[in-house]
């Protein structure tokens, strides 16, 4: 297994049994020292000041590209997911299809715009049987998460390419990049938002589109800095400018863009696939102690990223996310199950601390029990979660 650079992993500070990185990834010292910095450096703002800080789109763009195979031409900085995936839902004409167990920001966009008809799939994994079943000559796009925000499914990007042909696959990618090693170029169009896996703070993210993507569709929601000759103000409207520039609305924060260039290039030489196979054997450790406590994985066991939801038996997931809470461990609670989800920085400690909230729980009323005192007829005692050795982070 590839190690990671003890120079990435010295960069977080996150407290034990913080265990929410799909919800939020807190920032690395070093983008809150960039942010820092280009702050104060707004603060003395001179001659070349603004100039100086908006180079830091530049930047952004151009580990963002490298990231995920494609070039600054074809990418374009965006303040969250949601904003991307409104853009291209005005911008696509005919049918898409997407799964209504989507999260939220890959639903409404196509509802609301209203441009493109939607052809709504089974609830359910997005597989390529599930959309071949939908496929007609009127869909013209697929708009599907990389990871699924429930249950940690990893669509898989390259089947779903074949299975599509040549229509549009649109990506939402916030659950993945910067975490999971996919063939990211085959997507039309991959939206990212940086305030969770990448750990790059809010309103940071970024577009990628294909050549495919910039022909078909139309920047409706495209503003004065996504024109030819932005620059130029001679009371004229300009024509939408070339390549993934067209989608800029209007100047983002640069301070914004130098944390996200931040994030990334910590990402970068640390490598994709040993982060993610740290995460994957965090969650290995995470499931033993759920399995240990008698609870079930509910979450993708096989094509799976980062994310691991769980029950335990006989006790509502409010229940035992008022117990992860009180115990110090962070995590997202929903009706049906709890999520939880480590990073490459997550330690051992982290792991014990949840297994000893569980632990806790599971105790019978009355106090400990040792294992040669019989159980009183008509309980049930839950199992014991065994100790876990500590293991270094690596």
């Amino acid at each position: 297994m590839p190690r990671l650079p003890s120079s990435y992993l010295v960069q977080f500070q996150e407290p034990p049994g913080y265990l929410d990185f799909a919800r939020f990834g807190p920032p690395s010292h070093a983008v809150v020292a960039e942010s820092t910095r280009l702050l104060e450096r707004s603060s003395f703002a001179g001659p070349g000041t603004v100039d100086e800080l908006m180079r830091q789109e530049l930047r952004a763009r151009a580990v963002a590209a490298r990231l995920c195979g494609s070039d600054t031409d074809h990418v374009t900085l965006l303040p969250n997911t949601g904003t991307g995936l409104f853009q291209v839902a005005f911008g696509v004409v005919g049918e898409v299809a997407v799964s209504p167990a989507e999260f939220p920001a890959n639903t409404y966009p196509w509802v609301r715009a209203g441009r493109a008809r939607v052809r709504w799939l089974e609830p359910g994994p997005v597989t390529p049987e599930v959309v071949g079943r939908v496929l007609s000559d009127d869909v013209t796009a697929l708009s599907v998460s990389a990871v699924d925000f429930r249950t940690g499914y990893r669509a898989d990007l390259a089947a779903l390419r074949e299975v599509i042909g040549d229509r549009l696959l649109i990506v939402d990618g916030i659950q993945g990049f910067g975490v999971v090693d996919e063939p990211w170029s085959v997507a039309d169009v991959l939206v990212v938002g940086g305030q969770k896996w990448l750990r790059a703070g809010w309103s940071t993210g970024f577009m990628a589109m294909s050549d495919r993507a910039l022909e078909r569709i139309e920047p409706v929601l495209s503003g004065w800095t996504g024109a030819a000759d932005a620059g130029l103000f001679d009371n004229s409207l300009h024509p939408v400018t070339d390549g993934a520039a067209g989608w800029s609305i209007t100047n983002l924060s640069p301070i914004a863009a130098g944390a996200f260039a931040t994030a990334l290039e910590l990402v970068e030489p640390a490598t994709v696939r040993a982060i993610g196979e740290q995460i994957v054997e965090r969650c290995d450790d995470l499931a033993e102690v759920v399995r240990s406590a008698g609870g079930t994985v509910v979450s993708e066991q096989v094509r799976r990223a980062g994310i691991l939801a769980f029950t335990l038996p006989d006790l509502p997931a409010t229940v035992v996310g008022d117990a992860l809470a009180e115990a110090g461990v962070t995590a997202t609670v929903r009706p049906e199950h709890v999520r939880l989800s480590p990073h490459a920085s997550t330690t051992a400690e982290s792991v014990e601390r949840f297994a000893s909230a569980l632990r806790a729980l599971r105790k019978p009323a009355g106090g400990p029990r040792s294992a040669k005192t019989p159980a009183v007829p008509g309980t049930t005692v839950g199992p014991v979660v065994p100790e876990l050795p500590r293991r270094d982070r690596i």
